[in-house]
Order: C-alpha cells, then structure tokens, then sequence
C-alpha cells in the first residue's frame, strides 16, 4: 500500500514498536467472542494482532484514506468500520460488555475520557495510550500537583494503573512527549457513592477553577463555613489538598442541605 503521511490536525503519531504493541495486546488479552473496539487504527498496528483471536473488531476511524486502508486489509471482512469523530459515536449503540482500545490523541483525549464515564456500565475494560502526562493526572493523589478534576470524576469510576512507559521513539513520528498506556476496570462507588453525579461534577469544576485560591474563596456561591464545619472541612484548604471521597461526602451533603431547605 502506498505510504500514509501523518496528519498533524488529527493528532496522528503511529505506533511501530512491536514489543510495546505486543505488551498492549497481551494487556487487552482479546477472546473470539469478546466486543473489543479500538479508536483510531491508523497503520493497524494494533489492529491487525487485536483482531487476530477475534470474530469481529470495531474500529473508529476519522481519516477517510485510512478507512480506504482498512478495507483493503487481509482481515478487513472482521472489522467493522464506524466512520467518523469518536466523540460522535455513540457508544451504546455497539452491543454487549465493551472491552476498548486506543492511542489517543492529545487534543480529544480528556473530551473522550468524560464521554466514556457515561458508558461505564458497559464496558469490562480499557486500555488507552496518552501522553503521560495526561495518564499522570488520572491516577494522581491528592496533596499533589498533578491532582485535579480528572483525577476525580476518573477515579470515581475507575479504577487506574499504568501500565506501560512508551518513550517517543516508539513512534513514527516520534512526538516531542513521553506517553504511556493507562489500564481502567470500572468500580463505581469505590469513593463512595454521589447522589447526583452532575452535581459533583459541576461542584468539582467550580472548586478546581482557580487552583491557587481556597476552597471558601472557588465554594462560596454553593456554601459557607457552617457547610465546612458540618463536613468537617477546612475552608482554607486548596482543591488539590481534598480526597476523592471528600468531595462525595461534599457534594451529597449540599444535595440533602438544599433537599431540607426547599
């Protein structure tokens, strides 16, 4: 076939590391029968040993010359191509416990992250490269810069290990970043459980707006220091200095106030 140039607008970066591919695809550990879709193919890197062991294997895939490649693949009678913006597609409309892959690209990678929280009921597991940094914010602790919205709503969800470094060498072309693969099971609840998942969400992006201020100053249209001290929180503490589960407790217990108050 005739050489693919990457697309810079479409954050394209191919895998051509055989050992990282393998240690992906031994990660996601494909059966015949599982419902595995992979965002972004390109070259088929992944693709073609994903789809090895399996019946079928969705792909997701904007690039129209790409897709022309994919069709004209040995095993294109096992794929099955969703044509288009993964943050269109609609996840729930591929059948059965979902097992998802991908390298993702930069630019739509935490837009994508949010829209597969809604489709955490359906999924066994995911395994995505992203820039590293990226995978660090996910997974980080609280008390630590990296610590943020992400890391809350994700960890709400999921739970997350890296699981591979992948040094940009690995690709063709090399990116100027470091990236890694992040494994996620879903385990909703390990936090604890919101009453409104909206509400904590929108709470959460109110408190992590302006990181340098404290949580009285980014809180104080949602509740004063009587709401602290009944949750046993410090108002002058910093977003990143509060847990997960805090942030639960947080949020319910404005939910039940407001509840009582109407």
């Amino acid at each position: 076939m005739a050489e693919h140039k990457a697309r810079k607008r479409f954050g394209q970066n191919f895998l051509q590391d055989t050992r990282i591919i393998s240690d992906i695809v031994n990660a996601v550990r494909p059966q015949a029968d599982d419902v595995v879709i992979e965002i972004g193919p390109g070259l088929a890197a992944i693709t073609e040993p994903l789809a090895r062991p399996l019946k079928q294997l969705h792909v997701v895939e904007i690039d129209r010359d790409i897709i022309k490649r994919l069709k004209r693949l040995p095993f294109a009678d096992k794929l099955v191509i969703h044509e288009g913006d993964v943050l269109q597609l609609d996840f729930r409309s591929i059948a059965g416990m979902k097992k998802i892959v991908g390298n993702l690209p930069y630019n739509i990678s935490t837009p994508l992250l949010f829209q597969l929280v809604e489709v955490a009921d359906e999924v066994v597991d995911m395994h995505f490269m992203l820039q590293k940094e990226v995978v660090e914010r996910m997974v980080a602790e609280h008390r630590t810069n990296d610590y943020g919205r992400l890391s809350v709503v994700l960890q709400y969800y999921f739970e997350m290990e890296k699981i591979i470094d992948v040094p940009p060498e690995s690709f063709d072309p090399a990116p100027k970043v470091d990236s890694a693969v992040i494994r996620m099971i879903p385990n909703k609840g390990r936090i604890g459980i919101a009453d409104d998942f909206n509400h904590l969400s929108r709470m959460l992006q109110q408190a992590f707006q302006q990181r340098r201020k404290t949580l009285r100053n980014n809180l104080k249209e949602w509740m004063n220091d009587e709401d602290f001290a009944a949750v046993g929180l410090d108002p002058t503490l910093r977003a990143e200095h509060v847990a997960p589960e805090e942030y639960v407790q947080l949020s319910n217990y404005l939910l039940r106030k407001n509840a009582a108050n109407v």
